[in-house]
């Protein structure tokens, strides 16, 4: 393992992101202290509490997921398509430096700023709610899972896209949409029975419900069923990830 070529990619990346503070870190945390706002404001006056939490309070582990899904899938994405883009991924090709070193780098740092993000979301949280976090080390398991997972996703993108169009068109056309969809704002529970069936076909609700649980002991479906979604999910990039460094797809052409 070369671990100074993983440590090389690693800064590179850690370091684009210092750089472009306000668009990493800031805007995600104004973006989400609005989603408190006006969703606290305009729904929380009608929803008291869900299954005995406070709705403010309720929807603090959604709107965390929600920002870790994003920001791990464009950080990662973005952060191997410039190279391609500027033509430098050949650069990194030809050097003795294994696909897994390259990952390592690259999802790492990804999922690294998205750990980082959500931490500073939670924190800015504590400031419009109060929060009961009953089982912290289950809540960053959730964390990291999640960051690690989306990220890989995101190199995925990152590597199949050759526009910025491409690069844009899932996170916001299909994990978006079924962030919000997941049980963000809402418990699936609320739901009539046969929406409800169709929701739980969303692989995101396994993954809030299992956060949320960590925080308040409830969810939507087992926590087993959570983890074991998310490792599922987690094995079929890592898969894909393979498949596109031995096949050399959309990098050796």
């Amino acid at each position: 393992m070369n671990f100074r070529a993983v440590r090389a990619i690693y800064l590179f990346e850690m370091a684009r992101t210092w750089r472009t503070v306000l668009q990493s870190i800031v805007s995600p945390v104004i973006s989400t202290s609005l989603y408190f706002v006006v969703f606290g404001a305009a729904i929380g006056s009608r929803i008291t509490s869900i299954e005995g939490v406070s709705y403010g309070t309720f929807i603090v582990p959604g709107l965390v997921m929600l920002s870790v899904l994003t920001q791990s899938i464009s950080n990662a994405s973005f952060g191997i398509y410039f190279p391609k883009f500027t033509g430098t991924i050949y650069e990194l090709l030809s050097a003795p430096v294994s696909y897994v070193e390259v990952v390592l780098g690259y999802v790492g740092a990804a999922a690294t700023k998205s750990i980082l993000l959500g931490l500073i979301i939670l924190a800015t949280a504590g400031l419009f709610v109060p929060l009961h976090i009953l089982h912290p080390w289950w809540m960053l398991t959730f964390l990291v899972l999640t960051a690690v997972t989306f990220s890989l996703f995101g190199f995925i993108i990152g590597i199949w896209a050759d526009g910025f169009e491409k690069l844009q068109a899932i996170p916001l056309l299909v994990v978006t949409p079924l962030t919000f969809l997941g049980g963000s704002f809402y418990s699936v529970s609320m739901l009539p029975s046969g929406w409800r069936t169709v929701t739980l076909l969303n692989p995101v609700v396994y993954l809030i419900s299992g956060f949320r649980w960590s925080f308040y002991e409830i969810s939507d479906v087992s926590v087993g069923w959570s983890i074991g979604v998310t490792c599922m999910f987690l094995v079929i990039c890592m898969f894909v990830v393979w498949w596109i460094f031995k096949t050399g797809y959309k990098l050796k052409n």
